[in-house]
Order: C-alpha cells, then structure tokens, then sequence
C-alpha cells in the first residue's frame, strides 16, 4: 500500500483559490506523486466554509484578517482542524502545502500588512499539523517527497 501525503486541493487543479483560480502543479510532478503516494486533498480554508471566490486573507499574529480587515480566524481554524482529522484518518505522516498561505504556509507566510512582506511563520493549517508531527513542504521542496 502507497503512504498517504496531504496535499493542497489547489495543487491538483482544483479552482479553490482565493480569486476562484488553482495552483496546479507540473503534470510531470503529479504524476510522479501518484506513483509514490496516495493523495489526500484538503483546501483547509474551504473545509472551514469560506467562499470561492473569496477575499484574500493574511495571519495578523494568532489572527487571521481578510484584505477589508474582516475577521476569519473562526473560518481558518476550523479549516485547520478539518485538515488535521484528515491527516489523521489517513495516516499522512507529510503534507505538500502552498508556500505562504494564510491556511497552508510553511515556513514564511505574508505579514498581514498586505504588502507581500513575507516573514517566519506557519499558517494555521501548517501549524497545527506540524505540532501533530507532519513532515511539511511547500512547492518549492517538491523534489525532496521523491
């Protein structure tokens, strides 16, 4: 049997992106995650019932705004918790997340100024499942997952 891998919806073409697009990967690259893994697909910041389109969102510190400065931490944790039952019910011990989401960033997300500052951080989603253990990449890391 394959090991499972969480990986962003988004990654797999599928339009959830803020702006309704995707952040498809190479078919090459897909295709080589399917021969070695079973994947998993979470949009931890649909699972936790934000819209598509929607607008964009930073983490402010433990909080998450939107661009308009509404607050959607409630939206982004319940997402974050639907990612790590997914993660869970599976087995996923990694997780391929899009680099500096407010959900998925691992390592560096944006600052929350909306000014694309990118500073140390994880988004919610990426922290909760790094504290459960989870090897976590970004896109930029694909390779290492071969």
């Amino acid at each position: 049997m394959k090991e499972r891998l969480l990986i962003s919806a988004c990654f797999l073409g599928r339009p959830c992106k803020y702006d309704g697009g995707h952040n498809a990967l190479p078919e090459a690259t897909l295709r080589a995650l399917r021969e070695r893994y079973s994947l998993v697909p979470v949009c931890p910041e649909t699972a936790g019932g934000l819209p598509i389109p929607r607008e964009p969102s930073e983490r402010r510190g433990m909080r998450v705004a939107s661009h308009s400065g509404a607050d959607v931490t409630a939206e982004y944790e319940a997402g974050a918790r639907t990612a790590l039952t997914l993660a869970r019910r599976f087995g996923c011990r990694a997780a391929l997340l899009k680099e500096r989401s407010p959900s998925c960033g691992t390592g560096a997300i944006y600052d929350g100024s909306f000014s694309h500052t990118v500073i140390s951080g994880d988004g919610t989603a990426a922290e909760k499942l790094r504290a459960e253990g989870l090897a976590l990449y970004g896109e930029s890391a694909v390779e290492e997952l071969f």
